[in-house]
């Protein structure tokens, strides 16, 4: 439950702390005292937005904190899921920066507005005359019953898998546009194929025939260049070799007398060996180098194609030209294995939609079993509130599609006059007929939903007399579940309450505040004399108020 609140440089209000305690807590104040401005400094912490209006003092930031008792309500996993550390005594905190900048603290630990939303769902509920318009919508009715139903493991094991469902199908969606346009393309991508897969493409073989293609293009230089260079190292008549291998014999003959000849002899002769290996290559050089015009034009051709293949894809190089080819190859046989994919999700599909059809059938078979009773319990609260002639039904219709509540659509038919058509609840009812058909609503659903506190906000419009002593009864009643906290302007509910605070506004120097106080027995009556009458001194008043407290 609620334990205490907060509040600093939000609205009207400077500094306000406020405890409340289990039981029935009324909030009154006077028309614009600021019952409002409380809620909403509320609403802050359970996560909804904010932006710099809420600033009292637009050079400070806003702090809003909530202490909850939560022991007893399992949410333990909730705490270890998001990795915060567990306290029974629970505080949620906003705060809004003169930047602008919003953040938000679970026990000191920041979260995001996502994480302090979904705990504080789990922890308050905020009934307002503005959700009474919830009433219209079929969602909402159709959460309604599924709360009375129980129905809250077996509709998040379907909606887990139905988001499956339709992840799967939005895959399978994309990858059939993806088939679709591969079909498309196949025959660009095959003739590409083909024009690469003919070309015989090696790796290195662009550089083997540019250098190849170098040296045809200069056989003859080659060929005259070391046919001479041969000659002048090997010709019978003035070829080097022949007086160098004299001088090698004659150092050989003169070594073995002079020592110094010996170690020449060795360099000489070793000289005499590498001009004659360089003579025989030459020679083999010579004569392997032909001018190849026929292969001159092969070698240029390949070239030619290579080059044209590699401006068309827009590559330098061979290898990149196999890297296109091996892609190409990949996609052609990516669209080959399509139908085999598809079909194969198809099946996931069929799976998965049927076992959601079952699902959904469970769901719809659960809802309807408690539609009898659910009408029976609204109907006699309704009976309580003074409307005697009131009918309420459940109208359930199946949909064609599977949707994220299953196959179900409800809407609630009310009538609240004898002999009138019940019709949908959001087009006859009345404001006050609304209030009173919510409060029955949530009476009911008190029993269903393991929740710390509820807020009513002036859930008694458009009701008095009577029938808001007995709407006060049943406010009481369910302040007997959880904690109840009620904003209300008529003193025949604001005399239930267990606990009266009250809102109210003061002047200090040239500003307006804002602040709530507990208010004691004594004052109680003054409150609810000023409410009844307008006039707090009034004797009349004042004994009706004592009355109604007792």
């Amino acid at each position: 439950m609620l334990q205490s609140l907060y509040i600093k440089n939000y609205a009207l209000i400077d500094k306000l702390s406020i405890e409340f305690n289990s039981g029935f807590n009324i909030i009154t104040g006077e028309t614009g005292a600021g019952k409002s401005i409380v809620l909403g400094a509320l609403g802050l912490i359970l996560g909804q937005r904010a932006d710099l209006a809420v600033l009292r003092d637009k050079a400070k930031k806003c702090t809003v904190e909530g202490c909850f008792g939560v022991q007893a309500y399992g949410l333990e996993e909730f705490f270890a899921e998001h990795e915060l550390d567990y306290d029974e005594q629970t505080i949620l905190r906003r705060e809004i920066t003169p930047a602008g900048k919003s953040r938000a603290f679970i026990n000191d630990t920041p979260v995001n507005l996502k994480t302090i939303r979904e705990l504080a769902l789990r922890l308050i509920d905020i009934h307002s005359q503005h959700q009474n318009l919830d009433l219209g919508n079929r969602l909402f009715q159709l959460k309604l019953v599924d709360l009375v139903a129980k129905n809250k493991a077996l509709l998040a094991n379907y909606q887990a898998l139905f988001r499956t469902y339709s992840e799967t199908k939005s895959t399978y969606a994309s990858l059939v546009n993806e088939a679709d346009q591969a079909r498309k393309d196949l025959d660009y991508f095959q003739f590409q194929f083909t024009q690469l897969d003919e070309a015989k493409l090696k790796q290195g073989e662009q550089e083997e025939l540019e250098a190849e293609q170098n040296q045809l293009e200069h056989a003859e230089d080659i060929k005259r260049t070391f046919g001479q260079l041969a000659d002048a190292l090997d010709s019978d008549e003035v070829g080097l070799l022949t007086h160098l291998k004299e001088h090698v014999s004659q150092l050989g003959k003169m070594s073995d007398y002079f020592a110094e000849a010996k170690t020449l002899h060795q360099r000489l002769e070793s000289c005499y060996l590498e001009l004659k290996d360089i003579s025989e290559e030459s020679v083999s050089v010579a004569e392997r180098v032909e001018h190849d015009s026929m292969r001159i034009e092969q070698v240029a051709d390949r070239l030619d194609l290579i080059y044209s293949l590699q401006q068309k894809f827009s590559v330098d190089t061979i290898e990149e030209l196999i890297g296109v080819q091996n892609d190409l190859e990949h996609k052609i046989s990516q669209v080959e294995s399509f139908d085999e994919e598809l079909a194969s999700m198809e099946k996931v599909l069929d799976q998965q939609k049927t076992e959601l059809e079952k699902m959904a059938a469970g769901l719809a078979k659960s809802r309807r079993a408690v539609s009898k009773d659910f009408e029976q319990a609204v109907v006699g609260m309704l009976h309580k509130l003074g409307m005697a002639n009131a009918v309420f039904q459940l109208n359930f219709e199946a949909t064609e599609q599977l949707g994220m509540m299953g196959k179900d659509e409800v809407r609630f038919l009310f009538s609240a006059n004898k002999s009138a058509e019940p019709q949908e609840i959001s087009k006859i009812a009345s404001g006050g007929e609304m209030s009173r058909v919510m409060l029955a609503l949530k009476s009911l659903i008190t029993d269903s939903k393991s929740l710390p506190t509820i807020v009513f906000d002036e859930i008694d419009t458009g009701i008095s007399g009577e029938i808001a002593l007995k709407m006060g009864d049943i406010l009481k009643t369910i302040s007997s579940k959880m904690q109840v906290i009620n904003i209300t302007h008529l003193p025949q509910i604001a005399a239930k309450g267990d606990h009266h605070y009250q809102v109210y506004k003061f002047d200090q120097e040239d500003q307006t505040f804002t602040s709530i106080r507990k208010l004691e027995n004594s004052e109680r009556v003054d409150e609810l004399a000023q409410m009844l009458s307008g006039d707090r001194h009034s004797d009349t008043a004042r004994e009706t108020a004592r009355e109604l407290l007792n």
